[in-house]
């Protein structure tokens, strides 16, 4: 008979089942008081955004708490990536909670203009750093090259080369700001402008390349080269009008039939913060700037917003402003305390955007508080600017950007002192003239007329069933 074996298992495979068992109650235990606290912490993305509701500094809540304005100059192009902050929606002002997006949206939808300016106060370096950071992708970082006019006027000249924009205005930076600004319903619906200013030519290509439907009116007189450049941009536009001031109004009255946005240039946060991305870039191109020359005029909306970013950055650099004497708009208002309403000084051909009206409180503020100095400068000092441009830098620029210079070529700023291609100027001229009658945009011709009265006026009268301007 063999010896019965124990009726018990041994002794080592009891102590594993055991552990075995620990182990396992330990992790249920584990599990379970994760699903109890689970509860209690809401989910990463509830904390950064809500698609149904209005984001408030990147909470979700009737009172969010407050950031530091501060802080926002510390945060890098991640913070912005993984949606823990949304800075290009938000204002900072007295009250940090407001935001960029609840001054636009507070835009009647019913009204045919914007009202951008009644809903802003001053613009502050964190507002032109979020513009900075969101218009990066659509509008060029222009160089900001030393100039061979330098040793001419006895000082170092920079000069930013906006005109590299693909407008060719710094307008641009302003708009494209404004308009990834605005709700997106209003975008759906679209803009409407009014004029053939290099303000309308920003938002007929901005709009454009956003897909916000855009229209133009122009007045008939405005010069077919410029209908046709917005339409290739691609604008809708539309005729209208003998005059500037007609065009406006049938642009307003388009807008609250169809639910347009009817914009014009104005001094609000949002487009004097994409201005003032010039200041940015002109401090971080420029090794120990002393003073920076912005044009001024009515429109000093590049000059404010690019005095806000300067100041910030080193308050000892001089902000300069620039004006033409037959329009010293800024000069006046700053003289009278608040923007002049002299309907005399209206857009100059010649000048621009410069001899516009002031048109707002919010630039006229920022300047009289930032800008240093405002000079203004002879037609004459105009022109030969915009001749030294074309003959040193070979770049063709209008009086609005030449002024600047113009301020040098006077002699109004002799404080700063001490801080090519190879063809000849008349040559050149024969080149584009000749040119522009190859393009077919200059017709010239050569006539022998009868000494018979009438004979004259039947060569207007052709000229005129030809469109001949």
């Amino acid at each position: 008979m063999t010896t019965p074996g124990p009726l018990l298992p041994p002794y080592g495979v009891v102590v594993g089942v055991l552990l075995h068992l620990v182990v396992y109650l330990v992790a249920v235990l584990y599990r379970d008081d994760n699903k109890v606290k689970k509860p209690d912490t809401p989910a990463l993305c509830d904390l950064h955004c809500c698609k149904d509701g209005p984001i408030r500094n990147g909470l979700i809540g009737q009172k969010p708490p407050s950031i530091n304005p501060e802080r926002l100059k510390d945060f890098g192009e991640e913070d912005y990536l993984n949606g823990d902050v949304k800075t290009w929606e938000m204002k900072i002002v007295s009250r940090n909670e407001e935001l960029l997006r609840d001054a636009l949206s507070s835009i009647p939808r019913s009204s045919s203009r914007t009202s951008l300016s009644s809903c802003n106060k001053l613009i502050r370096f964190e507002d032109i750093s979020a513009a900075a950071f969101k218009i990066q992708c659509g509008v060029q970082k222009t160089p900001c090259m030393y100039s061979r006019l330098s040793k001419q006027y006895g000082m170092d000249i920079y000069l930013k080369k906006e005109f590299l924009q693909y407008t060719g205005s710094v307008k641009e930076r302003g708009v494209l700001y404004l308009l990834t600004s605005l709700p997106q319903d209003q975008q759906r619906k679209g803009v409407i402008v009014a004029s053939d200013s290099n303000f309308s030519m920003a938002v007929a290509y901005h709009a454009s390349e956003l897909r916000v439907p855009v229209f133009v009116i122009m007045s008939t007189s405005t010069s077919p080269a410029r209908v046709k450049m917005c339409r290739e941009y691609g604008a809708m536009v539309i005729s209208y009008g003998t005059t500037v001031k007609d065009s406006q109004t049938h642009a307003r009255r388009l807008a609250q039939e169809n639910g347009y946005l009817y914009l014009e240039e104005e001094d609000s946060a949002v487009y004097l913060s994409g201005l003032g991305t010039v200041g940015l870039e002109v401090y971080e191109q420029v090794p120990k700037l002393d003073a920076v020359i912005f044009p001024a005029g009515g429109h000093c909306g590049l000059l404010a917003g690019s005095a806000a970013a300067l100041k910030h950055l080193n308050p000892h650099i001089s902000v300069i402003g620039v004006e033409s004497e037959n329009f010293p708009v800024l000069q006046q208002s700053l003289k009278a305390g608040h923007p002049i309403e002299d309907q005399d000084c209206s857009n100059h051909h010649f000048y621009g955007d410069v001899s516009g009206l002031c048109f707002g409180s919010n630039s006229l503020q920022l300047t009289g508080k930032l800008v240093d100095k405002v000079v203004a400068v002879r037609e004459e000092d105009i022109l030969i600017s915009m001749l030294r441009l074309l003959e040193y830098e070979r770049a063709t620029i209008d009086a609005e950007g030449a002024i600047g210079l113009a301020a040098l070529v006077a002699g109004k700023l002799p404080e700063l002192k001490g801080k090519s291609g190879n063809l000849e100027l008349h040559l050149l001229q024969q080149c584009i003239a000749r040119a522009l009658t190859l393009d077919n945009r200059v017709c010239r011709f050569a006539l022998v007329l009868s000494d018979s009265p009438g004979d004259i006026a039947k060569l207007l009268e052709i000229l005129a069933r030809e469109e001949v301007r």
